[in-house]
């Protein structure tokens, strides 16, 4: 069978894929209309988040028989449409989850301690101790909503501390060791820190809002290391100016592009943004949660591991 491989990965890919006789072709560079006249040629795809891949593309990819996405979810494919023409999708939170829990936590104890203001003000001369006095996790509540690969790999990351976690997911029955599963009432009375695991899908989109917010009875932390567009993100400034939100450590936003590199083209950034990147109780990453030395190759090995026990 011939891949096509759209995105650069770990070259354990490539090697592997080899030695199970596929062939393996690259393309880094070409548009995705060039893509689509050549497509039908190949009886797999390997992407990250270079471009969506609609119905209209799938239509001109004949052959297809699946579709390998480097990463957790599958929000840049057409997945009813590719499903009902057979495509096998193969993605890989299982690679980049442990990455994402220690990225979450070392985000939080980060706000906690207020550790990038007080770096950026120690560099530029000043030596405020007070007004970076910290506060501790210990006897907090920690509520995760969506408890799948991501949110189980934080629960366990909190293990060593003395907190309560707490979990809300629309499956049931989810909840383990690391982590109770309530129901939404209950999670939105007690809990300090709020961290969000979902994947991006038509009932997660805008789901973090004005209403939601409203209904959490505490004062909370608020994390975000799963998809920008499950957060309005006018109505998280509106709460954390409030300080109905104690402060936010965001490694996604709902602006990004699907390349995530090109944020910041166009002319005008919204003002919900430029007051988030103005406000000292707020953490940025570029969307690098996942995104380890290991992850990489755990994400390629996973994606292998899947296409090999389906076709070989």
């Amino acid at each position: 069978m011939k891949i096509l491989h759209l995105d650069t990965n770990h070259p354990l890919m490539i090697d592997q894929f080899a030695t199970l006789g596929f062939q393996n072709d690259e393309d880094y560079t070409s548009t995705k209309r060039e893509i689509e006249k050549k497509i039908s040629v190949y009886d797999g795809i390997i992407i990250r988040s270079r471009f969506t891949i609609d119905a209209s593309f799938l239509d001109k990819a004949v052959n297809l028989k699946f579709i390998g996405r480097v990463g957790a979810g599958l929000e840049n494919i057409d997945v009813d449409y590719a499903k009902r023409n057979g495509v096998f999708l193969a993605a890989a939170p299982e690679g980049n989850r442990n990455a994402v829990g220690e990225h979450t936590l070392g985000m939080l104890l980060s706000l906690f301690n207020k550790l990038n203001k007080a770096d950026h003000e120690v560099r530029n001369g000043t030596w405020d101790r007070e007004g970076n006095r910290g506060s501790e996790l210990d006897g907090k509540t920690v509520g995760i909503i969506g408890y799948g690969n991501m949110g189980k790999a934080f629960a366990k990351k909190l293990k060593g501390f003395d907190v309560e976690t707490i979990c809300y997911d629309i499956i049931g029955g989810v909840g383990d060791e690391n982590a109770r599963q309530v129901g939404i009432m209950e999670l939105q009375q007690k809990t300090d820190v709020l961290s969000l695991h979902v994947p991006q899908t038509p009932e997660t989109i805008g789901m973090i809002n004005d209403g939601f917010i409203n209904a959490f009875q505490k004062p909370f932390w608020f994390m975000n290391t799963a998809r920008g567009k499950c957060v309005v993100t006018e109505d998280l400034v509106k709460h954390l100016k409030s300080g109905k939100i104690l402060g936010a450590g965001l490694d996604v936003l709902e602006y990004e592009k699907s390349s995530f590199e090109n944020m910041f083209d166009d002319d005008k950034l919204p003002e919900a943004f430029q007051y988030l990147i103005k406000a000292t109780n707020v953490l940025f990453t570029p969307h690098v949660a996942g995104w380890t030395v290991e992850s990489k190759e755990k994400l390629a090995q996973t994606i292998v591991d899947k296409i090999k026990k389906r076709f070989c």
